[in-house]
Order: C-alpha cells, then structure tokens, then sequence
C-alpha cells in the first residue's frame, strides 16, 4: 500500500506538471500581435509576456483556494507548526524559482536543466545538517547515481543547442548554485516541520502558499507590474485564461507534490521532480524517434540502474536523529 501511494503521487505529480510545463512554454513563449497604426501607416507589432512575478502570483493564489477547500471538505486537524517556518520555506522556495529564472539571463536554458539536476544533493546534505535526518550510505550512492546520469544525458543538449551569452564572471552559474543552495534550505525546513508537527501535506500546501502569495502582492504592488500586466491584459486577454488553467495545473501538481512531502519527505519529493524532466526528454525520443548519442545511453542506464535499486532498498527508510 505505501509503495502504491508512492507511484500514484509520482504519476500525479509526472503527468500534472508536464502539462503544467506546456502551458508555461505557452504563456512565456507565445506570440502576442497587435495592429498598431503610426503616422498613418499600419503595422503589426509583437510583444513578450514579462510579468514573471505576476504570472507565479496567480499559481500561488490559486493554489491557496484549492488547498484552503480541500481541508474544507476533509478536515485535517490542528496544524501546530510555528508561522516562522512556512514563512522561512515560502521565502527560500520563491529565492530558489527567482535566481534560477534570472540565470536565464546569462546562461542557455539547457544549462539551467543540467544545473538544476543536482537539486537532490543540497536537499540531502541540508537535510542532514538542518533537517536532523541521517541516510544509509547507499542512498547517497543512488542519489548521485541519479544527478551523474541526468547530467550526462542532458550534456549533449547543452551542446547543440546553447544560444545564450555565457556570462565571462559566471553570473549564471553563481545564481544557479544560489537557486540550489534555496533549494536545499526549503528541503531541510520542510524536514523539520515533518519531524516536529507532522502536518499533513493539504496544510503546508495551505500554509506555503498563503506567505509566497503575500510576498508576492508586496512584490507586485511595490515594483508596479500589476499596473503594466493590466494594460498588457486588455489587448490580449485570453493571457488570463490561460494564466487560470496554469494555475489549476500547479495546484493539481501542489496536491501530489506536498502530500508526498508529508508521507515521504522533501528527498524523495526532489529526486521524482529531477526525474521528471530525465524522463519527459526521454519520452520525446522515444516518440519521434530521436537518436542518442552513446553518452546520453549511459546516463539513461545509470539513472534507471540507481532507481531500480533505490526502490529495492527502500525497505530501508531514512532514520531520526
């Protein structure tokens, strides 16, 4: 039973966040047109949807009224974890999406993919330090099996297709590594709050989602970009219903991801979501028949070889300090 709970969590969170993806390549990646006249000479003018803030603001609301209705309908008790926690997870987990969006700026997306693959191993090492979690040596072993084996399948994407400015001082790179040590910071916090009130996943999905959506409004309202997404909505509004969908997408994915944090904890929660993108790259090979180099054939090996064993020994759960 508790290994059924694990592969429906893991589809749930496969299949919504893949959906969730496409949507988002959608929204920041569309074409907007719009007939501009000037000096009596009409001409078609494309603009960029820019509104990162704003776009991640509509998730986290949407998120906070699902989960707020779901423990409406199934009631899950009283949540003692103090308000400093999730308001320290929701400041570390929007640090985390914001530095690894702006090493865009510097670096290929490609680039980000294989950096943030190693997302498992500052979780990990912060879960021991702050978390106060202890892992077999093993885990470790399959862990790192895994981080190898999506970067080398990865690499050769990074090669072919690198289009971004390299930053010569590492901008990139430098917040990439600061998006990861967020990362791990967000996993050790979480470990603490599942270790000292053992909330249930609907309510740090509440929670989380409450502080990240106050942030944000703060955010929004200082920098004025609700002013300039108003003004961008008016011409093209269906960028609202399809911000809607994208939020209903996140919360749907929210749902699977934060109830596996509650039963499973933040490692496995981050080696799932590395997985995801390995196999969602992996599915369109198979599916147009792509070919693959002899390197991304190891890592696809290595990947799925620590998987396997990591299910097998995962008799072997994660012990308290």
């Amino acid at each position: 039973m508790h290994r059924n709970r694990f592969f429906f969590f893991a589809v749930g969170i496969f299949v919504s966040y893949f959906y969730f993806g496409i949507l988002q390549e959608k929204v920041t990646r569309g074409k907007y047109e719009r007939e501009v006249e000037k000096d009596g000479v009409k001409s078609t003018e494309i603009e960029k949807y820019t509104f990162a803030v704003t776009l991640v603001f509509v998730q986290c609301v949407i998120n906070t009224i699902v989960a707020r209705l779901a423990i409406l309908a199934w009631p899950q008790g009283e949540d003692k974890t103090p308000r400093l926690y999730y308001a320290s997870m929701s400041v570390t987990y929007l640090l985390a999406m914001i530095c690894s969006n702006m090493a865009l700026q510097w670096v290929s997306y490609p680039t980000q993919v294989v950096g943030k693959s190693a997302k498992p191993i500052p979780v990990m090492i912060l879960g021991v330090l702050l978390g106060r979690k202890s892992y077999a040596f093993r885990k470790y072993v399959f862990v790192f099996m895994i981080v190898i084996g999506i970067v080398m399948f990865m690499l050769k994407e990074k090669a072919a297709t690198a289009t971004a400015q390299e930053s010569p001082l590492g901008v990139g790179e430098l917040l990439l590594v600061l998006s990861l040590l967020m990362d791990g910071l967000t996993g050790a916090i979480q470990e603490r709050i599942r270790a000292e009130s053992k909330p249930s996943g609907l309510e740090m999905m509440y929670c989380g989602n409450v502080w990240s959506t106050l942030f944000l409004a703060v955010t929004i309202l200082v920098t004025g970009e609700y002013a300039k997404f108003y003004e961008f909505a008016r011409y093209y509004p269906f960028v609202i219903y399809n911000l809607l969908l994208l939020g209903v997408m996140s919360s749907i994915g929210q749902l699977f991801l934060y109830s596996m944090v509650s039963e499973f904890g933040p490692l496995v929660v981050s080696v799932v979501t590395t997985t995801r993108k390995f196999f969602t790259v992996l599915g369109s090979v198979i599916i147009f028949g792509n070919a693959l180099s002899p390197r991304q054939w190891v890592g696809a090996v290595v990947v799925f070889a620590a998987l396997f064993l990591d299910a097998f020994y995962s008799k072997s759960a994660p012990k308290k300090k």
